[in-house]
């Protein structure tokens, strides 16, 4: 499990503590609608630099991401999780070629050697229904033992690394601020 936070609360907040506070008090609607607006942008931002950062398609990475933790009137905060380990070639536009399965793992295209995702002998080779279309490769000589090949990408490391955390903390923490300020300025200027 993975998650990327912004503490916006450590630095900047202290100096709106006391109007924060009597805001959430008045109207405890107000804060957690600004941080789940904030939290759902960021989220399109991840999602959107996963997709470059991984290769996977934009789906998948729906998929993995999931339905976030909302922040409500007792907790201010927006969580998104994700899960999983490493990758199936499958999910990397794998096509098998000769010498191996080519698949495209962080974007760039990577030959696995030895692997196969149909049988038969080249140039015959046939799909096999009860492979699902995954890559294989053969774990002892005689190829009674097979195993499914998978790639480096793991999503919840690429989510906490890379230009997906960047992008992340740029809009993140400045927007909340912005939008904090701003809720600010007119809920006192009444």
């Amino acid at each position: 499990m993975a998650t990327v936070s912004v503490h916006w609360s450590d630095d900047t907040l202290k100096h709106y503590a006391d109007l924060i506070a009597r805001v959430d008090r008045e109207s405890p609607v107000i804060m957690p609608r600004i941080v789940n607006q904030v939290g759902n942008r960021a989220k399109t931002i991840v999602i959107r630099n996963l997709t470059k950062q991984t290769g996977l398609p934009r789906k998948t990475i729906v998929k993995a991401v999931g339905d976030p933790s909302m922040a409500t009137a007792g907790k201010l905060s927006y969580t998104m999780v994700t899960r999983g380990g490493f990758i199936r070639v499958k999910y990397l536009g794998a096509r098998e070629v000769r010498g191996g399965v080519r698949a495209k793992p962080f974007g760039k295209s990577t030959l696995f050697e030895g692997a196969f995702m149909k049988g038969g002998t080249f140039p015959r080779r046939v799909n096999v229904p009860a492979f699902g279309g995954h890559a294989y490769r053969r774990l002892n000589k005689s190829g009674t033992k097979i195993t499914q090949v998978r790639s480096q990408v793991r999503i919840p490391q690429e989510m906490t690394s890379g230009a997906t955390v960047k992008a992340f903390q740029q809009v993140a923490g400045p927007l909340l601020e912005q939008r904090v300020v701003r809720m600010l300025g007119r809920y006192f200027a009444k």
